[in-house]
């Protein structure tokens, strides 16, 4: 934070009006936005006659921490990247491209003026440095409260196209991934660890970037909606649990590949020796890398990217497993004691 008194402001110095003020200068705009920001409402252009919508919320010491064990101070630029590649990540899920964003903050009259700044800062940035080409924040909502809280709402364009449901996967379909698995939940550990920041190296410091500022492959779900993908789903809670929402919703079994999770999980190796933990399981459970998960026919191409993980079964093919497995996900047919995040767990 410089000098400036400016920047030692809170925002609880400041009216609404000025603090809006702050804000609208940093938002870019698009092609898609008819009607912006300073109106009751925006207008955005739906060429396609349907609109794609996802709402996602962070709550401080929930979804992030102000201060962390090992002694980092989440940014506002991290949380606010981290609220727009979240939710056009859920966008992309859908094979749609995102075409304006509404944001709902609520902060303490403590809050530094320079921390709001920052938000608004990480919520420009992602969306322009992620290629959400079409998108710009288009409104929102400011309120004082106890804690932080961001609500990010994107809505989305499908171009023509169908949108590609959880539910879609077939027997016989391969599972691919896009995208990072493992590396935001080993940036996590490394952050809740006792490990100070100056005694990380340059890969496990990466790690950390993974967790802060995720980067979804926002041009992947288009791509794989063109080249016939059966299913996909946005991996926010880990692999493991949310290839088992495409199975339910699918009526399916999956079943992964050891060897791949092997390979996906080499990367992450120091960083689990420090910790004393398994790579694999931060490949299987460890959620927020926001990668692409699709099925796609065993004809068809894959999109570049994308890697072949496991195969989709029916649910009969269990019938003749002698361990008489019934887990909605397996690894090389075993049932994993991986689980994965959930939010109103103990």
């Amino acid at each position: 934070m410089s000098g400036n008194v400016a920047d030692r402001l809170t925002v609880g110095q400041l009216s609404e009006r000025e603090l809006l003020a702050q804000i609208f200068p940093r938002l870019a705009n698009s092609s898609s936005v008819l009607l912006g920001p300073g109106d009751d409402a925006a207008v955005v252009a739906a060429p396609d006659g349907r609109t794609v919508i996802s709402m996602d919320t962070q709550v401080q010491d929930q979804d992030f921490r102000l201060h962390w064990n090992n002694g980092y101070a989440s940014t506002g630029f991290d949380v606010g990247w981290k609220a727009a590649a979240q939710n056009l990540s859920d966008i992309n899920a859908m094979g749609a491209v995102a075409t304006g964003m509404v944001v709902s903050l609520t902060m303490p009259p403590q809050t530094e003026l320079e921390w709001m700044r920052d938000l608004t800062e990480g919520l420009s940035r992602a969306i322009t440095e992620l290629g959400a080409d079409r998108c710009a924040v288009v409104g929102g909502d400011l309120s004082s409260g106890r804690e932080l809280v961001v609500t990010v709402s994107v809505i989305g364009d499908l171009e023509g196209r169908a949108p590609v449901l959880r539910s879609g996967a077939e027997a016989g379909d391969r599972l691919a991934i896009c995208g990072a698995l493992g590396r935001a939940g080993a940036g996590w550990a490394l952050l809740e660890s006792e490990n100070s920041i100056s005694s990380l190296n340059a890969d496990q410091l990466a790690l950390l970037d993974s967790f802060r500022c995720p980067r979804p492959p926002l041009l992947a779900g288009p791509a794989a909606a063109r080249a016939g993908a059966t299913s996909m789903l946005d991996v926010s809670d880990g692999l493991i649990r949310d290839a088992g929402r495409l199975a339910l919703a699918s009526e399916v079994q999956i079943d992964l590949d050891p060897g791949v999770l092997r390979e996906l999980a080499r990367p992450l190796e120091p960083a689990a020796r420090l910790l004393g933990r398994n790579a694999v399981d931060w490949v299987l459970g460890g959620g927020e890398d926001h990668g692409l998960l699709s099925t796609f026919g065993p004809r068809s191409a894959l999109p570049p990217g994308f890697t072949v993980i496991g195969s989709v079964r029916s649910k009969a093919d269990n019938d003749t497993n002698p361990a008489g497995v019934q887990a909605p996900v397996t690894v090389a047919g075993q049932r994993s004691d991986v689980v994965g995040w959930d939010h109103f767990a103990d």
